[in-house]
């Protein structure tokens, strides 16, 4: 499957919400805690390939995803195969046996919305609000336009290279982590 997203940045997920009025988007799962863990050979070979391995928890469902090397252009497009794990723990193991070391951990709360064409996550990281919108080229276009947004808002940066970006400002560790409560 090819994946095509871009993401816009949010002062606030009440500012996000409140923009998907205009675009009369309808919630889909509403707000739960994503963990992901980042996988790697020892060598780095995916990194180096432009590719990961994700291991998703939702705490009643987990994903394994696998995702290609970013196409150039101007949204993020990219090949992604994803399926769903009955027991995550049980699937780390595996990933940890088959050679692959987790290298970088990464949370946010995530809600997900419906638009004509385009399903929409409202992401609440350590590193800010984000809005994904993903879909068909025309319908990213469309949806953004209706927020008020144009390509030049438009930012394809994973949340690690976000996480990068920010974490000396924000105080953060070595992984995208909200602080233990």
């Amino acid at each position: 499957m090819i994946e095509r997203e871009i993401k816009l940045s949010f002062d606030s997920p009440d500012q996000a919400r409140t923009a998907l009025a205009a675009v009369r988007a309808t919630l889909l799962r509403p707000r739960r805690l994503q963990h992901d863990i980042i996988f790697d050979t020892p060598d780095q070979l995916l990194r180096s390939q432009g590719c990961a391995l994700r291991l998703r928890d939702e705490g009643d469902r987990g994903f394994v995803t696998f995702k290609g090397p970013v196409a150039p252009g101007a949204m993020k497009v990219r090949e992604e195969h994803e399926t769903t794990v009955a027991d995550v723990a049980a699937m780390r193991q595996i990933i940890e046996h088959l050679g692959y070391r987790s290298w970088f951990t990464c949370q946010k709360y995530r809600e997900e919305w419906s638009a004509p064409g385009v399903i929409i996550a409202v992401d609440e990281t350590p590193v800010g609000t984000w809005m994904e919108l993903e879909g068909s080229e025309a319908s990213i276009l469309e949806v953004a336009g209706v927020l008020g947004r144009t390509p030049s808002d438009f930012v394809l940066a994973s949340y690690r290279t976000l996480f990068l970006e920010r974490r000396e400002q924000l105080a953060l560790g070595n992984d995208m982590v909200f602080p233990a409560q």
